[in-house]
């Protein structure tokens, strides 16, 4: 914790002040101490004398009221009483900012007036704070250029996956038209055998065939016989019985037989 250096000049106030002036310092004086800041500021306000002593007054209660930003602008104007006190406390108003930078520039201000332990202290405890913050935005800055890194890598991944699986659809697309012209060809293949006649029993067309082929010698020199008939009926001269009694003994006759 930063060590706080307060000169109270109330009473150097009151000595230059009038009936009037006296009461307010008196009551603001009270209620510092009774840690009524506000009151304090409010009292100090009401003294008509417009001093450096007035103005540093009210920017010790403010501090204390912890109004850091309404401290530094009366310290700011408070420009005559002991220039190394008003510094170290500018150093501290700074510090409870958090701008370490003009706090370290007040205490260093400070110290070059007059040595002083505590301006010392918190000096050194403004640069220390100061590197921590450092340290800290770095490690914040790394951990998030990591964060970004990898939320970069995760998009170039989800990228590459939907790639794949664009590639993956693609070839399963491919595969599958391929598959059904593959098919289609087949039926229509299928569809040429069906209309082939079929060699089965009872088919007309290969049935013919089958017969020719089983029929014996004997059977086509009767054909032949026959065939010559017909041609001897065309023309008249049908020997009728001759050939019924040629057929009469089951197909058979001598060979001497005439078929006319």
């Amino acid at each position: 914790m930063i060590r706080i250096i307060f000169l109270t000049v109330f009473t150097y106030v009151s000595s230059f002040a009038g009936l009037t002036d006296f009461k307010s310092i008196e009551k603001a004086t009270k209620a510092y101490e009774a840690k009524e800041y506000d009151k304090s500021v409010k009292f100090l306000n009401d003294v008509d004398k417009d001093s450096p002593q007035k103005h540093y007054d009210i920017a010790n209660a403010l501090y204390k009221d912890k109004k850091y930003e309404e401290a530094l602008k009366s310290y700011e104007k408070a420009e005559g009483i002991d220039e190394a006190t008003r510094q170290h406390n500018l150093g501290n108003t700074h510090f409870q900012k958090k701008d370490l930078d003009k706090a370290i520039e007040a205490y260093e201000k400070s110290l070059k007036l007059k040595v002083d332990e505590d301006t010392k202290f918190n000096l050194e405890l403004a640069k220390k704070q100061k590197k921590k913050e450092e340290e800290k935005k770095k490690k914040d800055d790394k951990d998030k250029k990591k964060d970004e890194d990898k939320k970069e890598q995760d998009q170039q991944n989800k990228k590459d996956d939907k790639k794949k699986q664009d590639e993956k659809k693609k070839q399963d697309k491919k595969k599958d038209k391929e598959k059904k012209n593959k098919e289609g060809k087949k039926d229509k293949k299928d569809a040429k055998k069906e209309q082939k006649p079929k060699d089965k029993k009872g088919d007309k067309k290969s049935e013919k065939p089958q017969e020719q082929k089983k029929m014996s010698k004997e059977e086509k020199l009767k054909e032949q016989e026959l065939k010559r008939l017909m041609k001897k009926m065309q023309k008249g001269k049908t020997p009728t019985m001759m050939y019924q009694m040629g057929e009469s003994k089951k197909g058979q006759r001598s060979e001497d037989a005439k078929p006319w």
